[in-house]
């Protein structure tokens, strides 16, 4: 996925997100109107996160390959008509980062001086916290519903790790990098903390025997930047966007 299609797809993002919020709200607030529930779950999560980071100057990149899994918990309220309406959060430990796309003026791999083609990639491994308005239509208690869920997104940096092949990157005119961006290379992130959006929509499959398995696609948009963004800072722009592919397995507390 290239950036500028990662920025298109995140700002519809951004006003799903925001939509889906409005709308829960009001679900989510007349019980009085729809059908009481007071199912409390909790589980557990595992997936595949794809990302990068969009900075401006623009960095060439590939999808940083990574892992997410954690707690799960999701609170139902009510149904609303045939709308299940719930309230999901999870705490997740996550492995995102970028890779950059080190190619020539030819879109051939840059030799490095060493004789290597130049790879380059930072790990950067978070506590990340979402809560997400949850709504789903279908089966509620047996069989299979469809839902999307959207909401606000926290995160701590834990720690991270930088991969390279070289010493010092190959910046000839003929021979080296078409893109000559590489002060993010040497600097650690700045910013720990981040926030941003996220939403999703999936399938859930529930059992009484074996509790609710869900399978989701979920995309991330950063809205804090992992370096200053000052008119004094290198980078203007350095947000994360993130797809996420994962599974959830849910066991009813309470119902």
């Amino acid at each position: 996925m290239s950036f500028c299609h990662s920025v298109k797809s995140s700002r519809s993002l951004l006003r799903l997100s925001f939509s889906l919020a409005l709308l829960a709200l009001p679900l989510l607030a007349s019980a009085q109107i729809g059908k009481h529930r007071n199912t409390f779950s909790i589980g557990a999560n595992a997936g595949a996160v794809l990302s990068n980071v969009g900075f401006d100057p623009e960095v060439s990149q590939k999808q940083h390959v990574g892992f997410t899994g954690g707690f799960s918990w999701r609170y139902t309220s009510e149904k609303y008509f045939s709308t299940i309406c719930s309230i999901a959060g999870e705490v997740n430990i996550a492995s995102i980062g970028w890779k950059e796309d080190i190619l020539d003026l030819n879109d051939n791999p840059v030799i490095n001086y060493n004789g290597s083609p130049e790879q380059y990639s930072r790990t950067l491994n978070y506590i990340q916290i979402p809560v997400f308005a949850h709504l789903a239509w279908g089966k509620e208690n047996q069989g299979f519903n469809f839902f999307i869920q959207a909401g606000p997104q926290i995160g701590f940096l834990l720690s991270e790790k930088t991969s390279k092949n070289y010493d010092s990157p190959n910046l000839d005119p003929e021979t080296g990098r078409s893109n000559t961006i590489i002060e993010q290379e040497s600097m650690d992130v700045e910013n720990k903390f981040d926030y941003g959006i996220a939403g999703g929509a999936g399938l859930e499959y529930a059992n009484r025997h074996i509790g609710r398995v869900l399978l989701e696609a979920r995309y991330y948009y950063g809205l804090g930047n992992i370096y200053g963004s000052s008119k004094r800072d290198y980078f203007s722009k350095s947000n994360f966007g993130n797809i996420v592919i994962k599974a959830t397995w849910l066991v009813a507390l309470s119902t």
